[in-house]
Parts: C-alpha cells; sequence; structure tokens
C-alpha cells in the first residue's frame, strides 16, 4: 500500500494484534474462523459486480485491484506480502464491487468471511476494536491516494511510488505501473528515461 499504512506482519493473527491486541480467547475464535485460499498467476480473486465477502492477508505472492472506464484499466493498490486488503465498500455494504482483484503472481492467501468477522465483533471487543481501526485505516489510505492522484504530477507520483514501493518494480508489469499512475506507458517510458 502506499506508505504502508498497515503495518505488514508475519500472519493473519499478528496483524490483527497490531492493531488491537487480542485476549487469548478473542484470537482462538479468529483463528478458527480463518482459512487458505490458494491462486494462480492471472486468476480473478474478484470480479467486478461479484460482492466482495472477505478479508484477505497476502502469505505469498502480489495482487492488484482495478476497474475499468472507457476500456482502459486503472490500479487502484498493489498488496504484496504481509499486507491485509479487501474492497472496503463491498466489503461494508456487501454490495457489488466496482473493483476486480487479480493474482498478478501465484498467490496464498490467509482469509476471514465477512459474516464471521461480524460475529466475533459482536462476542469480542478487541476483535471489534481490530476491524474498526482497519476499516478507518483503509479509509484514511483511499483519501490520500485520491488526493495524491488528484494533486501530483505523473513525475513527482513516479519517484514517490518508487520511494515508497520500490521491491514491487520487479514484480510488475510497466504496462501495470503505467495504469497505477494514470498516464500512457510512452509518458512512463519518458520518465523513467530522465536521470
Amino acid at each position: 500500500m502506499d506508505k504502508h499504512i498497515f503495518c505488514e506482519s508475519p500472519d493473519f493473527l499478528s496483524f490483527v494484534s497490531s492493531l488491537s491486541k487480542l485476549e487469548e480467547v478473542a484470537s482462538a475464535a479468529m483463528k478458527s474462523k480463518l482459512y487458505n485460499r490458494k491462486y494462480k498467476k492471472g486468476e480473478l480473486i474478484l470480479e467486478a459486480g461479484a460482492v466482495c465477502k472477505r478479508i484477505y492477508f497476502v502469505k505469498s505472492g502480489l495482487v492488484k485491484t482495478f476497474f475499468y472506464a472507457d476500456s482502459r484499466e486503472f490500479i487502484m493498490r498493489f498488496f504484496s506480502e504481509k499486507n491485509m486488503f479487501t474492497v472496503l465498500d463491498s466489503f461494508i455494504l456487501q454490495q457489488p464491487s466496482t473493483y476486480s482483484i487479480l493474482a498478478i503472481e501465484d498467490c496464498h492467501l490467509t482469509c476471514i468471511d465477512h459474516n464471521e468477522l461480524e460475529t466475533l465483533s459482536l462476542d469480542f471487543h478487541t476483535i471489534e476494536t481490530f476491524y474498526r481501526k482497519l476499516l478507518a485505516l483503509a479509509a484514511v489510505n483511499m483519501m490520500e491516494r485520491i488526493g495524491s492522484k488528484l494533486e501530483e504530477k505523473a513525475q513527482i507520483a513516479y519517484h514517490k511510488f518508487l520511494k515508497e514501493n520500490g521491491a514491487l518494480l520487479q514484480r510488475i508489469s510497466l504496462a501495470d505501473l503505467a495504469s497505477y499512475l494514470g498516464i500512457t506507458q510512452v509518458s512512463l517510458s519518458r520518465i523513467r528515461a530522465i536521470k
């Protein structure tokens, strides 16, 4: 994520505990609701129009969230190992998503379903606190992403991406990077040629 507002953690429960320290019984209850899913490179994790029913934690691999407008792809985010993601509005409201999620690499994800998280939040205050903080941070992160798209020039956005997500450059295509920055590949090539 931009600026890594979400702290990187080795596993789902560590990530949860970084936002809200879980008591042993809450941790055990949440652990019992987690499950793993694997996706092959190029496989859709969520298709636009479907309801996002899960929060995901990336154990390994890389995914992107994106949408199409006028047959052009716009990438909102990349998520790599040790990060958590969902399509926020679809997950919260349980309504069809305008975004898709695609595995850019083979992925191993840990998941929890919406209804399970809602039930756990009612049963355990510390899990409710985690959920509230996760949603708040996701909203802040999205606002920051939208704000930076509106005010940054492409060259500044590119250098910001390098600084904050440079390790991803070897893992994503130039087409995806250009889409994320909201520019053409030709413009990206020009920016990259400037020393």
